[in-house]
């Protein structure tokens, strides 16, 4: 990467696709360089394609639910020599089915990524932003975290984590120049639910948000500097809403109908 650059620098996790590929365009069409990872061969791609709106992009392939895949990751940050504007730390997993019948090291690798990993690079990066006075972290939680998930129990639960996670970080930092901002889409048109194993659900099969929409407002509220954002429809915020103020137990049973498996033809 041009160390000379005058632009701003993001990094964004999980960018090969979906919401992450969708929130590096924010930032590449706002006039920021990047520096993108995920675990496959697309991020390459995804950079190639990033690159045409005019700013500098690098790719970096590792597997951030290994400690070696971080550290990996904070060497090539260090290694451009340029302080970071922005993180998104957006790289997530799902498991769908239910919990006796799953696969246990896929649960094992989805704590990995989704909050392990979060800690890990969360830990290096807000360090150094504090110690520079200024910086910008969103984290891709999920309207899962506010409520409990069957048939998702361990992603749930992972998610809750994340956004726990963020808010319990934005008040620490509250005077430090550096702001956190968690991001929480609803069921958004990506892989995940062909990955997570979930098209048979009412979820999976139903209709879902724009990962545009999504990212656009996810950006928005990270450059306004917000504690948070329900992203993607009106639905999703009317979800989130009811979820303040709804028992535990009719939250899980009104989730085990979208997650259950084969529940679409239901």
């Amino acid at each position: 990467m041009n160390q000379i650059s005058t632009r701003p620098l993001a990094v964004v996790t999980g960018a090969s696709s979906g919401i992450g590929l969708e929130l590096a365009r924010q930032f590449a069409e706002h006039a920021f360089d990047l520096l993108i990872v995920a675990e496959d061969t697309g991020i390459h791609d995804a950079a190639d394609t990033l690159r045409s709106h005019g700013g500098e992009v690098d790719s970096v392939q590792a597997d951030l639910a290994t400690r070696e895949g971080v550290d990996h990751l904070y060497q090539r940050i260090q290694a451009t020599q340029r302080p970071w504007a922005a993180i998104a730390i957006n790289a997530g997993v799902g498991v769908g089915g239910p919990f006796i019948d799953t696969d246990l090291e896929e649960e094992l690798d989805l704590i990995a990524l989704n909050v392990m990993s979060v800690v890990h690079l969360a830990k290096y990066v807000l360090r150094d932003m504090v110690s520079r006075g200024e910086g910008r972290v969103l984290f891709t939680s999920s309207i899962a975290a506010e409520m409990p998930a069957p048939f998702e129990a361990v992603y749930g639960a992972s998610k809750a984590f994340e956004l726990s996670f963020a808010e319990a970080l934005r008040d620490e930092l509250k005077d430090t120049g550096v702001t956190i901002t968690a991001l929480q889409p609803g069921p958004t048109d990506t892989n995940f639910f062909r990955r997570a194993g979930m098209e048979d659900t009412k979820v999976g099969a139903g209709k879902k948000d724009d990962p545009v929409q999504v990212a656009r407002q996810g950006f928005e509220a990270l450059m306004a500097g917000k504690d948070h954002v329900v992203a993607g429809s009106m639905k999703n915020k009317v979800q989130s809403a009811l979820a303040q103020v709804t028992p535990e137990t009719v939250k899980a049973a009104a989730h085990r109908k979208l997650a259950e498996p084969g529940s679409a033809d239901q």
